[in-house]
């Protein structure tokens, strides 16, 4: 069976384009998702609208998803490994299971996945008082003591952007990666401390939030906020280089900013895998202006215009 469109990523962005594509009523729509990424690590957003005392990620996945299948979209757990074209000029999937799906449109919305050491006691205070995007929450940080754990020159430059909120920082290099001499200079500067040293625990003084940063050399640092910043992250824009679309040099997909259409015609891209800010907000937006134009697409292979 060819599909109308299929969603790969059951992220915000591929969550807000299903509930838009099904509010049309027209067609049938699969979202595959891996069951992964930034959203389902994220404890607590407290930018979105509406949502003042926050919301987690997994919350606003699972709503997403039932909102999306009250209007008859369908989910399948699986990781596409391969998207072709066929010789009829849809597109085909295969899932890493060896399952095949095909599609007369595709919406990529498959995601950034950050960097992240096996650190222990980290992952549990993501999204509630430690933190990833500066532009998302670097409110959360002002006047706290706060500790940058990171590597080389990402960490760094998280650090000088983050000195405006709080004058009480450290920057823990965590894998003593390389820092360049002018950043050095700066972090000076802006009077963060510098510290380059393996990390070997973070500790919470409650669920969520962060009180200490463990050295590996037995130094205890206080905290009561964090950011992470290990560079090295990866964007996950395999299917759209497949399909042969433009990517950008830091490896994101290009599309048109207008439509979310990359440069291959029939697909679409969405959030953080695109060329955009990495925000949920931004994500929805994307999401719902994909589906818009790719009900436009659908609508125009059918003969129908508005």
């Amino acid at each position: 069976m060819v599909q109308d469109c299929i969603i790969v990523g059951g992220g915000i962005a591929g969550l807000q384009a299903a509930i838009q594509l099904g509010r049309y009523s027209a067609y049938d729509v699969l979202v595959i998702d891996a069951g992964e990424g930034r959203s389902t690590l994220c404890r607590n957003y407290h930018n979105i609208l509406g949502w003042p005392q926050g919301i987690s990620g997994e919350e606003l996945r699972k709503r997403g998803r039932e909102q999306a299948e009250s209007f008859g979209i369908r989910f399948v757990q699986d990781r596409v490994i391969t998207a072709a074209r066929t010789g009829d000029g849809s597109i085909r999937l295969t899932g890493e299971a060896g399952g095949e799906y095909e599609t007369s449109t595709l919406l990529l919305a498959t995601g950034v996945s950050d960097r992240i050491p096996d650190i222990p006691g980290l992952i549990p205070t993501l999204g509630s008082s430690v933190y990833i995007c500066p532009d998302c929450d670097g409110y959360e940080i002002q006047g706290k003591l706060t500790i940058v754990m990171g590597a080389g020159d990402a960490g760094a430059n998280m650090a000088l952007i983050l000195a405006e909120r709080t004058s009480t920082l450290t920057y823990v290099n965590h894998e003593a990666s390389r820092v360049s001499p002018q950043l050095l200079e700066q972090l000076r500067l802006a009077k963060i401390s510098y510290i380059e040293a393996a990390i070997a625990e973070v500790r919470q003084a409650a669920e969520g939030q962060i009180e200490q940063v463990v050295l590996k050399n037995g130094t205890v640092l206080l905290a009561e906020r964090g950011f992470i910043a290990f560079g090295g992250n990866r964007v996950h824009s395999e299917l759209a280089e497949q399909l042969g679309a433009k990517l950008s040099s830091n490896g994101h997909v290009e599309s048109d900013p207008r439509s979310k259409q990359t440069s291959i015609d029939h697909v679409w891209v969405a959030g953080d895998v695109a060329l955009h800010a990495e925000q949920a907000t931004v994500a929805m937006g994307e999401g719902a202006i994909a589906a818009i134009w790719i009900n436009k697409a659908l609508r125009k292979r059918i003969g129908l215009t508005y």
